[in-house]
């Protein structure tokens, strides 16, 4: 059977990948957090703010597989402002310039969530730390739930119209 060849990451892209993931979680808290400030319904809008609080959490994760002392605390990263730049912001932002509306936010959160468990699976694949390489497994399996709850959210409101 062919495998392709996986490349391990050393030492500095490891602490360089888990620094990343902690703040794309973040991003997508804050993706949440913004979203749901739109949502007129409750249903999206409680969803929305339970995934804000798992992102923040998924966060939390990488932030205490990163067993290096170079990070600032962890609240403190969690509360300074959203990263404009950010992919999840920047869709966000876009999407809001047209008509949105909920079942739009809830389909832009499917497809980066969806996005966001192939990279997070990816990265895991690279990793030789078994726990570290189980905190990407873990939080992979944890965004295909939301991936799951995003899309009764999304068929609900289809059938809402």
């Amino acid at each position: 059977m062919w495998q392709r060849k996986v490349t391990i990451l050393r030492e500095e892209q490891l602490k360089q990948a888990i620094n990343n993931s902690i703040q794309t979680e973040k991003d997508a808290m804050d993706f949440y957090r913004l979203a749901g400030e739109k949502m007129y319904n409750e249903r999206p809008r409680l969803t929305f703010k339970l995934l804000a609080h798992e992102e923040r959490e998924h966060a939390r994760s990488f932030y205490e597989a990163y067993s290096w002392d170079d990070l600032p605390p962890f609240d403190n990263i969690m509360a300074a402002p959203p990263d404009a730049d950010s992919i999840w912001l920047k869709e966000l932002k876009e999407a809001m310039l047209g008509d949105f509306d909920e079942k739009q936010a809830l389909a832009l959160a499917m497809r980066l969530e969806q996005a966001l468990e192939e990279e997070l699976r990816a990265i895991a694949e690279r990793i030789e730390d078994v726990v570290v390489r189980e905190v990407y497994l873990s939080n992979a399996r944890m965004t295909h739930n939301h991936l799951d709850v995003l899309n009764e959210d999304y068929n609900l409101a289809c059938l809402q119209d």
